[in-house]
């Protein structure tokens, strides 16, 4: 089928817009519009077969039912619909109805077109070349501020305003505060007498700490906190902070003063939590933090039942240090964690002193190492275990973790 029987069988099928029958040529030519397109094809098609083929209005395309005509309408939807939000790169996006999908479709198939152009793609393009004349932005394919979505059947703009990212290191100086918010196990979420109606496990979270201030200067709907690892809730971080990535969703505020936003997080949570913040990140920097296996530095507080000499105390130590620890999953955490068992390295390991009778130990240890466990035992589950070589039972008092680094800072 030569190009003139295509387009004699395309207009056999009803009234089409120029705009649509451009696109079942859309990539057979280049330099013009799909409208110029389908125009000069009406017009080749007429001078060849003698026989002049009305065009239709518009609106009365059998299968874009006019939407291709009304481009300037949907632009100006989408600058209205964007009113208030601070951006400046944007992607326009589409959902076609199932029955505008058929009809293109139905005539690619039967035709066996090459290389048409889908309506969404026009669209897209068309729409976003009109939002960026209308408002001065421009359009970005891989890492856009936001996304408008065009929903034909609808009418209607839906927009989807994409995270904002930063990079900090936080200090938690409080005991009994999580890394992040915790659902009341109770009513898990929902709020119950035993929560006091707010849903949550504990009152406050260094997420929510950090995160109050953050949502307040972005104008957003929330903010998640993404840590290189975590510490227990009842251990404090210390020395030079733990890195964290904040995720900032749906910000009507992007261009915000970091420098600012450290001072009022500090000024809010003083005496609880602080943070230094390094600067803009973005979502690989989030998938980096997850998969760097940090080393952590440890303080803790040993206390053991019975009689434990000094000497004796360091060569248990000593026993430890530099060994392969086995664990299987805490008993503490087995209800939140795969039963499983772990193998981390044991660094360095040293005692500091003493005080009222307990030995301050410094730990280093491999992302994941549980400290606790490798102090008391756990009940054989960790092995070997301070408590195993002394043969008595030994716990952890009190736990900060005083340095977070890389693998590469430890020159491993």
């Amino acid at each position: 089928m030569d190009i003139i029987e295509e387009i004699e069988a395309i207009l056999g099928y009803g009234d089409t817009c120029n705009h649509c029958l451009g696109r079942f040529f859309g990539k057979r030519s280049f330099g013009l519009t799909n409208e110029e397109r389908g125009r000069a094809l009406r017009i080749t098609h007429e001078i060849v077969v003698n026989e002049p083929h009305r065009e239709p209005a518009p609106e009365s395309c059998w299968i874009c039912g006019g939407e291709l005509s009304r481009i300037d309408a949907w632009a100006a939807k989408v600058a209205e619909a964007v009113q208030g939000i601070e951006f400046k790169t944007f992607l326009i996006g589409t959902r076609v109805p199932p029955l505008m999908a058929e009809s293109e479709e139905m005539v690619w198939s039967d035709l066996s077109l090459r290389d048409p152009e889908p309506l969404k793609a026009e669209m897209n393009r068309e729409v976003g070349k009109a939002v960026s004349e209308l408002t001065g932005k421009e359009a970005d394919f891989t890492r856009p501020d936001i996304v408008a979505i065009l929903d034909l059947a609808a009418e209607t703009v839906e927009i989807q305003v994409n995270p904002v990212f930063f990079a900090g290191r936080y200090l938690k100086y409080e005991r009994g505060i999580p890394q992040t918010r915790w659902d009341c196990r109770a009513c898990r979420g929902v709020g119950c007498e035993r929560c006091g109606f707010t849903g949550k496990q504990y009152a406050d979270s260094v997420e929510e700490l950090i995160g109050r201030p953050v949502i307040e200067a972005f104008d957003a709907r929330d903010a998640i906190l993404h840590g290189a690892g975590r510490e227990d809730i009842d251990a404090r971080m210390l020395g030079s902070g733990r890195p964290f990535v904040m995720e900032v969703e749906a910000p009507r505020k992007r261009s915000v003063d970091l420098v600012a936003l450290e001072e009022e997080i500090n000024r809010k949570a003083e005496g609880r939590v602080a943070v230094h913040l390094t600067g803009w990140a973005d979502r690989k920097m989030v998938q980096t933090l997850k998969s760097d296996k940090a080393y952590k530095k440890y303080r803790i507080l040993v206390e053991i039942d019975g009689p434990v000499t000094p000497d004796e105390f360091r060569a248990a130590l000593d026993q430890l240090k530099g060994v392969t620890i086995r664990q299987r999953t805490p008993i503490r955490v087995s209800h939140r964690r795969a039963d499983r068992v772990r193998e981390r390295q044991v660094i360095d390991i040293q005692c500091t002193g003493r005080i009222d009778g307990r030995y301050r130990v410094e730990v280093v240890g491999e992302a994941g190492l549980y400290i606790k466990e490798l102090v008391s035992g756990d009940g054989g589950r960790t092995r070997p275990s301070l408590a195993q070589i002394l043969g008595r039972t030994a716990r952890v008092v009190s736990l900060d973790v005083v340095q977070v680094k890389t693998t590469n800072e430890y020159g491993e």
